[in-house]
């Protein structure tokens, strides 16, 4: 199961930080990652860690957003700053890479305002 949180409206050039709790998996052994999806598009990947925490972005967060994990509390992190109004969407954690057919908990509203 993977329970992100943290959403919330916040406005242009603000921050949030949101989190995801996983269980069911061996998470201390799984890369994982976060992804979006803003309404009317298809689902987005935002950022990865992996299991020795080397990280990866897209360009579009590059520079804004840092992912990190705390494996003892099973849960990863997603900590955005300068919020744009386009970082509008669902945000959502999951295995890294993650079937988009595949299972999906639930994710977190993040809207950011002009």
């Amino acid at each position: 199961q993977l329970q992100a949180s943290g959403g919330g409206l916040v406005q242009a050039g603000g921050s949030l930080r949101l989190s995801c709790a996983a269980s069911g998996i061996a998470f201390s052994g799984t890369d994982m990652g976060w992804y979006r999806q803003a309404p009317g598009d298809l689902r987005e990947f935002v950022a990865r860690i992996t299991t020795d925490e080397h990280t990866m972005y897209s360009n579009s967060v590059n520079g804004r957003f840092t992912i990190s994990r705390d494996n003892a509390r099973k849960t990863v992190f997603l900590q955005m700053n300068t919020l744009k109004p386009e970082d509008t969407a669902v945000y959502y954690c999951n295995v890294w890479p993650a079937l988009p057919s595949g299972y999906w908990g639930q994710g977190t509203l993040v809207t950011v305002s002009s």
